[in-house]
C-alpha cells in the first residue's frame, strides 16, 4: 500500500481509502462526503482548517494499515 503523504490530494486519498472520511471529520475537516471534489492537497486542507498536518498524516496512515 502506498503511504499517504501531505502532497496527495484529499480526493485521491478518499478514492483509495473511503473509510478515511471519518478521520477527516473527527479532526474538524467538514463535508468531504457531500459530493464536492477536493483537489487540494492534504497540506493545503490541513492549513485551511487549522489541523495538525503531521497528526492527520499519521492517523490516515495508521487507519490505512488497519484496513
Amino acid at each position: 500500500m502506498q503511504e499517504i503523504t501531505e502532497d496527495m490530494t484529499v480526493e485521491a486519498i478518499l478514492d483509495r481509502y473511503p473509510k478515511a472520511v471519518k478521520i477527516f471529520m473527527d479532526m474538524g475537516i467538514p463535508c468531504l462526503v457531500c459530493g464536492e471534489p477536493s483537489w487540494d492537497t492534504l497540506k493545503e486542507t490541513a492549513e485551511r482548517h487549522g489541523v495538525d498536518l503531521s497528526l492527520l498524516v499519521q492517523r490516515l496512515n495508521d487507519q490505512k494499515e488497519q484496513g
